[in-house]
């Protein structure tokens, strides 16, 4: 069996810190002697919201402070900018109304904030909470702080990624890794210690929700199905019970206090604090004293059920939805997590076990279950866990060779290890009886630009018609980096698989270089894959038309059809060599509309053929 490497560089051991970046709230986190803990600011609060503020001086404050300026300042506040991590303009342009803040809408390619007269990136605001939390923990820690593991939602595309790890640059802080949140979750709980299961890790936050159905196979962490909803969460139910208050309010005061926003600001802390009290007595008070007018209304469970409860009720579907894609029962869920602070709520968590049949595990703060998470990551990464599943990332992306010389990603660069990903292709030729499996490394489109690691043949699969055999192509790679990648015929069951293990590797600066050259040359590389596709599917399109020219349905079309057939062959033929993707498809579809009727003759003469010597009673 050949033998490959794969590089994962070294790693050093020192202060490592985990942070959970949040939407709502952000939190910090270090491995203390045996087990994770949360840090503390120096008023003992663990908590940093996730605001920014401008203040008079012109630098950016978060957290409490940010919180405070809400109230006073909210022109010169932004909050949840998370949502905008990675996102162009044109990514949120509808969504822009359910924004709380001004957005720069003359930037087109890069989403900027105002704050007052000055504007600023997602990053920049994201790194002004990163900078908090990092003061916190040097002034509790009593050392400087200068690595972090960083949690991000297990949907996060490679731009968010890469935004969360230039927020923590902007910082002072080296991103050693991502840990996707749900991962996080299950490392807190220390389900990483079940050899296997299947993992549903329920995460209702401030301002959004997320259902993740992970594969726990053998300690690697595998994402089945993700889904959710990025404008639903706590804040709804907090502005649920707002609008209520507001109209009490409104009947009340005989004043409309929805145009004061400090006022309006002042009531929303009421309303999450009685809303926070409701999940663990049967009622509670909200109460403001306000412009030397006061409001109390009190507020107990049974209603606040009742009015929660088409929140809720839609944090389901998504639930339901993740479960159908990942071809999962409710029934074959092993553990479900809790996380996010509504789910202290009583009827979110009946709700859950209702819905998965499984009691769901409650025993951890659920605020602080992702920071605590991203600590035992960072614990190992600093050395500090032994005994522990590592996860390190992929330095580059892996993939195998497809038609036409281009490569087909199955596990991404930056993606955490251990891993493992799992695609379907097909043949390409009728008859076909083996598949040679080309696995390649790198950031390149096409095969001639990547890094060659294995190759081997899946043999003496079924000789079907070209597109119909399903070969499964899985790649793994386990804790020590080593990548084995089998092919397995879907039908007859035939299997096939390659190790590659490290013995010889890349250079942290050939790695850079690889990555650097594959930004430079990106636009010619994807011109290039794009036109090569596009002659896969001219030739298998031309190989089907040759191929319906031999039926006798052809002798039944007019000389006139026949002659339109072939012109559409010739013309794509004529420019099968040019560089003009578009130009090639448009030849494709082309011959595909002057084939209708061909295809039609063929089914019509097929039919008869299957019902020739039947009778209809």
């Amino acid at each position: 069996m050949s033998t490959f490497q794969i590089d994962f560089g070294e790693r050093r051991k020192t202060r490592v810190v985990g942070i959970d970046l949040g939407t709502t709230n952000s939190l910090i986190a270090h491995m203390d002697l045996t087990h994770p803990t949360i840090v503390e600011d120096a008023q003992g609060r663990k908590i940093v919201p996730s605001i920014v503020s401008l203040d008079e001086s012109g630098g950016l404050v978060a957290g409490e402070t940010a919180r405070e300026m809400l109230i006073t300042h909210p022109e010169q506040t932004v909050y949840s900018v998370k949502r905008l991590m990675g996102r162009g303009l044109a990514d949120v342009r509808d969504e822009l109304k359910l924004f709380p803040f001004r957005v720069d809408e003359n930037s087109e390619s890069l989403i900027r904030l105002k704050l007052g007269e000055r504007t600023f990136t997602a990053p920049e605001i994201s790194a002004a909470v990163l900078r908090q939390l990092k003061e916190n923990a040097e002034i509790a820690l009593g050392e400087q702080v200068t690595q972090a593991v960083i949690t991000v939602p297990a949907y996060f595309n490679d731009a968010q990624r890469q935004a969360t790890k230039d927020a923590g640059r902007l910082a002072g802080l080296e991103v050693l890794r991502l840990v996707n949140e749900p991962t996080a979750a299950s490392l807190a709980y220390g389900l990483d210690k079940r050899k296997d299961g299947v993992i549903a890790v329920y995460d209702l936050g401030g301002g959004t929700f997320d259902i993740s159905i992970l594969r726990l196979h053998d300690g690697i962490f595998e994402v089945l199905a993700t889904n959710g909803d990025t404008h639903l969460g706590g804040d709804d139910i907090d502005n649920l019970l707002l609008k209520v208050a507001l109209e009490d309010i409104t009947t009340e005061w005989s004043d409309d206090l929805s145009t004061d926003s400090e006022g309006v600001q002042r009531l929303r802390r009421a309303v999450i604090k009685a809303k926070e009290e409701l999940s663990y007595v049967a009622r509670a008070t909200i109460e403001l004293h306000y412009k030397s007018k006061s409001y109390q209304r009190v507020l107990d469970r049974v209603v606040f059920d009742r009015l929660i409860g088409p929140i809720i009720e839609r944090t389901l579907e998504p639930c339901r939805a993740s479960l159908k894609d990942a071809g999962m029962m409710p029934e074959q869920i092993d553990e479900v997590v809790m996380v996010g602070g509504s789910t202290r709520i009583p009827l979110v968590r009946a709700a859950v076990e209702r819905l998965f049949k499984s009691k769901p595990h409650t025993e951890l703060n659920p605020d602080e279950v992702v920071a605590l998470g991203a600590a035992v990551q960072a614990g190992i990464l600093a050395g500090d866990v032994e005994d522990k599943l590592l996860l390190d990332v992929t330095p580059l992306s892996l993939g195998i060779e497809t038609m036409g010389g281009v490569v087909s990603k199955l596990i991404h660069r930056n993606s955490t290890i251990p891993a493992s990903a799992t695609e379907s292709f097909t043949t390409a030729v009728d008859g076909q009886r083996n598949v040679l499996i080309h696995v390649l490394q790198g950031e390149r489109e096409l095969v001639k630009d990547n890094r060659s690691l294995a190759r081997f043949d899946l043999k003496d699969i079924d000789p079907l018609p070209a597109g119909l055999a399903r070969i499964e192509v899985r790649f793994l790679i386990d804790a020590n980096g080593i990548l084995q990648v089998a092919a397995r015929d879907a039908r007859t069951g035939k299997e096939h698989s390659v190790e590659v293990k490290p013995s010889y590797g890349l250079t942290d600066d050939q790695v850079e270089a690889m990555i650097r050259e594959s930004f430079d040359k990106a636009e010619q590389d994807m011109r290039e894959r794009q036109v090569r596709e596009a002659r896969v599917d001219a030739d298998h399109i031309l190989a089907a038309t040759e191929k319906a020219k031999r039926n006798p349905a052809w002798r039944e079309l007019s000389a006139e059809e026949c002659a339109a057939v072939d012109n559409a062959i010739r013309d794509i033929q004529n420019i099968y060599h040019s560089g003009d993707h578009d130009l090639i498809r448009q030849k494709i579809e082309a011959l595909n509309q002057v084939t209708m009727k061909l295809a039609e003759t063929m089914m019509n003469t097929a039919v008869r053929g299957a019902l020739r010597g039947t009778k209809i009673d």
